[in-house]
């Protein structure tokens, strides 16, 4: 596990020394606040809350991060320095855990940058800071099951197009299986258990409890098990492929 370091601040820095990290900061930033005061109506709900900004992350999520997690094994596919990296002498989970922790802290940065809604919200009221602070954690957690789905599919291709577009529809169908609609057609063609069974699995139904301001077990547990699944199956076509 001594190899995590160096591959995480190769990978972080990697991100600084393109446009890839002031595109991506400057895009989520924008589009949550857009959505967040347009879409949302801030204002016109009349509440110290918020509730309206996290309600949007799961969507803002769905593209943005497989646009940070595609290049992390398609770009060293692409260059073929992939064979080298597991040549050295670093277990292969160290590397793929060291690629998965920079993004993760990349992302929890421009999580971090929206701090100036903390300061809108509570200038305008006296929010509950519990739910703020769960919110907060809620979408750090999600950010990383999204993450380590991105940077699974990046590892099934050296194609970075196809990776996103993998991701996009694998994150698409968890976010889909919490919503509404979905959920109301599901009641209809299977029994209650069933469509309760399949709604466990969305993102949303785990991350609405959280940002309520109530952190269950299950909910906690259901993020960091997709994050570690994810991880150990990237380590297993990692290793396939290097065997071939």
């Amino acid at each position: 596990m001594s190899g995590i370091i160096p591959i995480f601040e190769r990978e972080l820095y990697s991100y600084f020394r393109s446009p890839v990290a002031y595109v991506f900061i400057i895009v989520f930033l924008m589009a949550s606040t857009s959505c967040t005061f347009f879409l949302g109506g801030f204002y016109d709900s009349q509440q110290a809350s918020l509730e309206i900004f996290f309600l949007f992350h799961p969507w803002l999520y769905l593209f943005l991060i497989p646009a940070v997690g595609m290049r992390l094994w398609a770009e060293e596919r692409q260059a073929r320095t992939d064979e080298l990296l597991l040549t050295f002498p670093i277990h292969p989970f160290s590397v793929v855990l060291g690629k998965f922790l920079a993004g993760w802290i990349f992302i929890g940065l421009a999580l971090l940058l929206t701090f100036p809604m903390i300061i809108t919200v509570n200038y305008l009221g006296q929010p509950d800071p519990g739910p703020i602070f769960t919110g907060y954690l809620g979408s750090f957690l999600m950010a990383g099951a999204y993450l380590a789905i991105s940077i699974c599919t990046s590892a099934l291709t050296k194609n970075q197009v196809i990776s996103f577009v993998l991701s996009v529809v694998i994150c698409l169908i968890l976010v889909l299986l919490g919503w509404g609609v979905l959920n109301e057609s599901l009641n209809n063609l299977f029994p209650v258990w069933i469509a309760d069974l399949i709604n466990q699995f969305s993102f949303t139904t785990h991350f609405d409890a959280i940002k309520r301001g109530v952190i269950d077990f299950a909910d906690v547990t259901y993020f960091c098990s997709i994050i570690g699944i994810m991880l150990l199956l990237n380590v297993r076509i990692i290793t396939t492929s290097e065997g071939r």
